[in-house]
């Protein structure tokens, strides 16, 4: 893999060198042509034809040197420097990791907010030529949740990478990368330059569009190479990535590793929770006192839930369940992925027999001299970017975890139907045969909401998903040659048959679950009448498919409007502006009506906030420019965009709300047709969240879990 890299990086600088020549080759052939004409025939319009030859090749020749004056700089703001009298257990372990991995100690050491551990360093034209020191980042996320040993198993994985060789060779890459993405995304002074240029006369602006079918040439040269150049880099990163697993591997042994690898998907989406929380807060001007405290909080919380053991404080992650919802047979090799998946990395390291070493599973925390102050610190910077609307007063891990655990109990549905309803809602039934279907043989609620239902729905949305990734490749989206289903070899071509019986299959499927939501209308119609109640549940379906259906329209108009206001977020010509402005305009009449029209329902009007009711009303009371004086105004459009996304979440809200409310009506329905000393056994803590799902589930073949 490193010799594909270096062969990659020769080709690079052979391509652009000889764009170089040409470039230079074209600007003396321009400018001897236009002295020629110049001598030939002496007047101004020569003069001007003959600038306007030589900028052909001037603006060509400047495309591809630009990038020499631009500036890098490391961004360090959000970092903590660390020096050994701060934290002398730290450093004694990084000096005993140092001397066994055989590296060199790191330049600095910096103690970043997330959950991760990385290496890194500064990077520049002298980086290629000269020996570059490494800097050390561990983030406090990760040591809230790994043990001593498994730390040090995780800073002997970064101390395999201070001792590749190979890292020189990603110092290349990342310059060449830096070079070819200023020519082919950074050309906002580069384009205000050719434009100026432009419109001085007649005779540049001809120049000029020459130059321009010249530079586009030369992007699609680029990119091509952009491809090859990180393709063969992102497959040795990988590589590397092994590589230092396994030096990891011989100072602790494979287990730890092992152990904190499955764990830190598991901290990270509860330090998302956390960071989700408090972005729904800033209206309030709220924020967090200790951020490792409450992501602890939710660990543990949604452990427990969720029936992980604990050792020594720490939850306990297996990858059966990591990827317990994970339904996909597609395995689609990701040669754009820098880091092999979780699941290839446990595989390697369970081949390794190596016994653990020095084996010590107190908590991270304990080698550090002052751990308050720094979660204070860092708490503090992860924090110091928000804008409040007034001073923001600290959130405590106690009210935290309340409020946390209340949201959970508001925003999950009861856990009777055993995350059935969790990625999915009732199907539809025919309202006309709504209350005329019989009731008089129901199945049992055990198979109703048992794991075989709760299957059919997982295989479903995963069939969904597959045939969508297969039909991109199909299209030619995806630039796969080859891909593994259910364990056999299919080329790109084989997509149509394949998509074809996966869609017989998921047909199937579909069939099954609306059959049986239909006996789940059947279930609940005839407890709702052993219960002597009538109506009600029929009037709850009725206005959940009736919300459904009108929210369909909303989320229409949602995608227009968004779609519209795009242009907001690109480089665009101030005469383009101008028409965007005006397609949005009328876009916005029928987004206004619609909202307006939503937020009069009385029913809205009890789930709208009172910030989210300003923001419609300022929203509504006038009509915004957006653009005046040849500038955005930014108070303008974020009136337009918040209310877009409140627009958007309101429907989001009203959707669930309809929904939770009918379930939890079929819910009390089952806990009034029982034994009130069985009611107990009924009321479970609900099953996971979609929003934890999202958070830790693993991605599998750069698909997103449902």
């Amino acid at each position: 893999m490193t010799v594909k890299s270096v062969g990659a990086i020769f080709l690079f600088i052979f391509v652009y060198l000889l764009l170089m020549c040409s470039a230079i080759a074209l600007t003396i052939g321009c400018g001897i042509l236009g002295y020629t004409l110049v001598a030939y025939s002496f007047s101004g319009y020569a003069i001007l034809a003959a600038l306007a030859l030589l900028s052909i090749g001037l603006l060509s020749l400047v495309f591809l040197i630009k990038f020499i004056f631009k500036k890098h700089s490391t961004d360090l703001t959000h970092l903590i420097e660390i020096r050994k009298e701060h934290e002398p257990q730290l450093f004694q372990m990084v000096e005993e990791l140092v001397k066994e991995v055989g590296t060199d100690f790191p330049k600095k050491i910096y103690l970043s907010a997330d959950v991760n551990a990385a290496v890194f360093y500064d990077s520049g034209f002298w980086s290629m030529l000269l020996p570059v020191r490494k800097n050390l980042q561990i983030g406090l996320g990760l040591v809230n949740a790994v043990s001593v040993i498994e730390l040090r198993a995780i800073l002997a994985h970064e101390f395999g990478h201070f001792s590749q060789k190979t890292m020189k060779v990603g110092s290349y890459v990342y310059n060449m990368n830096r070079v070819i993405y200023n020519m082919l995304y950074d050309n906002d002074a580069y384009e205000t330059l050719i434009e100026k240029w432009a419109s001085s006369n007649n005779f540049l602006a001809i120049a000029v569009l020459i130059s321009v079918r010249i530079v586009r040439g030369i992007q699609w040269i680029l990119k091509k190479v952009y491809r090859i150049l990180n393709v063969s880099y992102m497959g040795l990163s990988r590589e590397m990535e092994f590589h230092a697993d396994e030096i990891a591997a011989n100072v602790t042994g494979p287990g730890p590793l092992k152990s904190s690898l499955l764990r830190l998907e598991f901290a990270a989406g509860a330090y998302q929770i956390v960071l989700n929380y408090y972005q729904g807060k800033v209206d309030e001007s709220k924020k967090a006192a200790n951020v490792y405290l409450q992501q602890a909080s939710v660990m543990d919380f949604v452990a427990r839930r969720d029936g992980l053991h604990f050792e020594h404080g720490l939850p306990q992650v297996s990858m059966d369940y990591l990827q317990r919802h994970n339904r996909s047979k597609l395995v689609i090799a990701d040669q754009w992925a820098s880091h092999p998946t979780t699941e290839d990395r446990i595989l390697r390291l369970s081949q390794l027999n190596i016994p653990v070493q020095n084996e010590d599973k107190r908590s991270a925390w304990s080698i550090f001299k002052d751990k308050e102050h720094l979660q204070h610190q860092l708490t503090a910077n992860e924090f110091s970017l928000v804008q409040y609307p007034s001073p923001a007063t600290e959130i405590t891990a106690e009210e935290f975890i309340r409020d946390y655990v209340e949201m959970q109990r508001e925003f999950q549905f009861d856990n009777l139907f055993n995350g059935y309803y969790d990625n999915k809602s009732p199907e539809r039934i025919s309202l006309q045969e709504l209350g005329r279907i019989s009731p008089e043989k129901t199945k049992n609620i055990d198979l109703l909401f048992g794991k075989n239902a709760v299957q059919n729905i997982d295989d479903y949305l995963w069939l969904d998903r597959d045939i969508q990734v297969l039909s991109a490749i199909m299209e030619g989206h995806y630039a796969v040659k080859t891909f593994d289903y259910d364990g056999i070899k299919y080329t790109a071509g084989a997509c149509a048959g394949l998509i074809a019986e996966l869609e017989l299959k998921r047909n199937q499927l579909k069939e099954q679950i609306t059959e049986n939501d239909t006996d789940i209308y059947q279930y609940f119609l005839q407890k709702e009448n052993e219960t002597a109640r009538s109506g009600e549940l029929n009037h709850l379906y009725v206005s959940y498919f009736d919300w459904d259906d009108a929210a369909d329209e909303h989320f229409q108009i949602y995608t227009s409007v968004t779609n519209a206001a795009a242009f907001m977020f690109e480089t665009t010509p101030e005469n383009q502006i101008a028409e965007n402005i005006q397609a949005l305009r009328s876009v916005e009449l029928t987004f206004k009506a619609s909202v307006k029209a939503l937020i009069d329902k009385a029913f809205v009007k009890e789930i709208t906030d009172a910030d989210m009711g300003r923001n419609f009303e300022l929203y509504l009371a006038d009509q915004y420019s957006y653009f005046h004086d040849r500038q955005y105004n930014a108070d303008e459009i974020n009136i337009l965009f918040t209310c877009i996304n409140n627009y958007h979440n309101l429907i989001g809200k009203i959707h669930f709300n309809r929904k939770k409310k009918l379930l939890d009506y079929q819910a009390q329905l089952a806990k009034d047709a029982v034994p009130l000393k069985d009611h107990q056994d009924l009321i479970i803590q609900p099953s996971i969240t979609n929003a934890f799902n999202a958070a830790i589930l693993p991605s599998l073949n750069s698909q997103t879990s449902q």
